[in-house]
């Protein structure tokens, strides 16, 4: 590695010919302060001082306080401020990163039906275009510009796209706000012009009928919970109700089976659900059960003729699969049994075999069962990797369809021939300014936590780093909700591993990498295993040589907000860089307010503190915005959403107020709102980017001293 990297030791000198700080020469902005009120309530005896409350618009989801907004613009103008000194460095953070992307890039056409369809974007384009061709050869229609839908506004993202069975009609959906409400439309393919809008508020994807003259789907309600099924004919001036789930802590959505002849409606919690089957050629026939819920049991179906397919885990925690006749759907006979090695995460039922994802020791596999009951699993050329079905959108796939890619190889589309067992590759992700990754090198280490548990951490560098504790080390963290992160690539992160940085994915107990109990670990009264598994890794790494206390940066978002709260909180000395995006942190509050739109969902993760005073007592010690105390605290950048319905705005501006107002040290706190933006962020490939670029220039800034206030 060109030790050029560390020019006169600093970390951000990345293009030595020109500076990368700005020189304005203007007196620096002072932070704003929040004004402190004096809210406080009684839960369980307990009293709980909230003196941020006000920051929550008691109009919400409508925001128009003056007070708010101006607090909010204030800090958002203390933000572009202070990283205004990097606004060079932002700059050639993000050409170099522009520069990795292909600009004209597209996908791997997949067939379906009679037509093949992909998405391409123009060069200089921000959203993509979709396109279809007729199979046997013909010109190219565009069915979708995503370009058009989002002119002239400051938003755009697309939610679904489903053509019709019969291949004239597309169903798609788009949020232009942020909200995630989505606006659903129907599109004649022929005449390319809207024919019938069916919900200004869908939410999740539909299910088309055999015929192609009705579709399913959800609908989110005030709440933005989607409790309502229904059934959309065409031409009718309304919708039917098929369904209305009653529990506010379950959403709904429709899907379609792999054969297409059944339309499932599964209500859900992260851990308990019921699926309802619907006759695609009749969906408005009554509904028939597949089995009644069970607290903590889950199950997954896929049909194939008559017969019905399960991933269960009712009598073991890593599932097994089972068949059941259609007619007798709740009667299960195991298929395959559940196992404490191998972890079952997801099952397809083509025609010919039934494809299933699975871990191997936390390694993704992806197994073939055929009719007679042989078996054979999937080689791929790499001995650390993620890997995942890719669009198989047919009843069968001779050619199954493969997403690959690991921390050094660049995403990989494959297609697997079934009867030669051999994989093709149709495409790599494309580096135009040139990725050689002969010059990286990943390892997969085990850290032990506190508690004697080995944790898996996968890292990666640019050969020649030196584990001598002088190099920079940043570290990742999810850990919630049985989501696992994958070790894959990243073009973004280039920048950093040339810059001197290793990047470590900490795959923290909370999330399912290592199976289902994994997640069981990090949630509930073990929640804080979560937290431990990333403080602990990072120290671990430390004492391998990989960075040191101060030259450690973090990041995480969402749940994963909630960890870099907990890792600030444990071990505020560890880290030299803290980026926090929509972080979930207020978490009494919104885990006491019913009326939130994720709050009755979220009991089964953390516990319910309106009716049990240890869930209550747990959740304050571990919520880093009660726990925001005096004393000093990182460097941090901190961004939160206006129209987010997940992490809702005042979570991120609440935590930030109460930090600044008991912060020791003279580090910078940097919070940002996306004033027009949801729990993604911008939308749009360039504007993405450029927060990303954002963000590591705040990171190569405060680890190299120059983020004071």
């Amino acid at each position: 590695m060109d030790r050029r990297t560390f020019v006169a030791g600093s970390l951000v000198a990345a293009l030595p010919a020109q500076p990368l700080l700005a020189e304005t020469g203007k007196a620096r902005m002072k932070p704003p302060v929040a004004r402190r009120g004096n809210h406080r309530f009684t839960v369980q005896g307990i009293t709980i001082e909230d003196p941020y409350a006000w920051l929550r618009d008691k109009d919400y989801p409508k925001v128009d306080d003056p007070e708010i907004l101006a607090y909010l613009k204030a800090e958002n103008a203390y933000f572009e401020d202070r990283m205004g000194d990097a606004s060079m460095l932002t700059e050639a953070l993000f050409q170099q990163m522009k520069g990795r992307m292909k600009e004209d890039d597209s996908s791997v056409p997949y067939a379906d039906g009679d037509w093949l369809y992909w998405w391409a974007f123009e060069a200089g384009g921000q959203y993509r275009n979709w396109y279809r061709r007729p199979r046997g050869g013909g010109e190219a229609t565009l069915i979708l510009s995503e370009p058009k839908l989002a002119e002239g506004k400051d938003y755009f993202r697309l939610g679904t796209l489903d053509v019709s069975p019969d291949g004239r009609l597309m169903a798609y959906s788009t949020d232009t706000n942020g909200s995630e409400r989505y606006a659903l439309m129907i599109r004649d393919l022929a005449s390319g012009a809207d024919i019938e809008t069916v919900a200004p508020d869908s939410l999740g994807g539909v299910a088309w009928s055999t015929d192609s003259k009705s579709l399913v789907w959800a609908q989110a309600s005030a709440e933005w919970r989607p409790t309502k099924a229904w059934l959309h004919r065409l031409g009718a001036p309304k919708s039917e109700l098929l369904y209305d789930e009653p529990d506010a802590g379950f959403w709904v959505q429709p899907s379609i089976t792999q054969d297409r002849k059944w339309i499932l409606l599964n209500s859900y919690t992260q851990t308990t659900n019921d699926v309802r089957l619907l006759d695609a050629s009749d969906p408005a026939k009554p509904a028939v059960l597949v089995k009644p819920r069970k607290t903590d049991v889950r199950y997954t179906i896929d049909a194939r003729g008559d017969t019905l397919f399960v991933l269960t885990n009712d009598d073991h925690v890593n599932f097994r699969i089972a068949t059941a006749p259609v007619a007798d759907p709740g009667t299960w006979t195991t298929l395959v049994a559940g196992s404490d090695d191998v972890y079952l995460t997801d099952i397809t039922a083509f025609r010919s075999y039934l494809a299933v994802e699975e871990r191997l020791r936390g390694l993704d596999q992806i197994r073939l069962i055929f009719p007679d009951g042989k078996d054979r699993r999937v080689k791929f050329p790499e001995d650390s990797y993620t890997a995942s079905l890719g669009t198989n959108a047919e009843p069968d796939a001779p050619a199954l369809r493969i997403s690959y890619s690991s921390m050094v190889t660049p995403a990989t589309v494959f297609d697997y021939d079934v009867a030669a067992s051999t994989l093709a590759t149709l495409k790599v992700q494309e580096i135009p300014s040139g990725y050689d990754a002969s010059q990286y090198a990943t390892e997969r280490l085990y850290a032990p936590a506190r508690d004697g548990t080995k944790v898996p951490v996968s890292v990666v560098y640019k050969r020649g780093y030196a584990k001598d504790g002088k190099w920079p080390l940043h570290v990742y963290g999810y850990g919630s909700y049985g989501i696992a992160t994958p070790p894959s690539f990243s073009s973004a992160r280039l920048s950093l591993l040339d810059r001197g940085f290793a990047y470590a994915i900490v795959h923290t107990r909370g999330g399912d990498d290592l199976g289902y109990q994994w997640y069981l670990d990090g949630k509930l009264e073990k929640r804080e295993n979560t937290f431990n598994d990333f403080v602990d890794a990072t120290r671990f790494l430390n004492a391998q040589g990989f960075g040191r206390p101060g030259l450690n940066s973090a990041s995480g978002g969402s749940a994963g907000g909630w960890l870099m709260g907990a890792a600030v909180m444990q071990a505020p000395q560890l880290w030299g860089a803290i980026v926090a995006h929509v972080p979930f942190v207020d978490i009494v509050n919104t885990m006491l307010d019913d009326t939130l739109p994720l709050t009755p969902g979220e009991w089964p993760e953390w516990g319910d503190p309106r009716k049990d005073e240890v869930v209550l007592k747990r959740l304050i010690r571990l919520s880093p915005y009660e726990q925001a105390l005096p004393g000093p605290f990182p460097p941090m950048m901190i961004t939160g959403g206006l129209s987010d319905p997940r992490v809702t705005y005042w979570e991120p501006a609440k935590w930030a107020a109460r930090i600044r107002a008991v912060k020791t040290d003279n580090n910078v706190l940097l919070l940002k709102i996306n004033m027009g933006a949801g729990h993604g962020g911008k939308s749009g490939r360039y504007e993405r980017l450029r927060e990303t670029a954002e963000e590591f220039a705040f990171i190569l800034m405060a680890l190299d001293g120059q983020m004071k206030a």
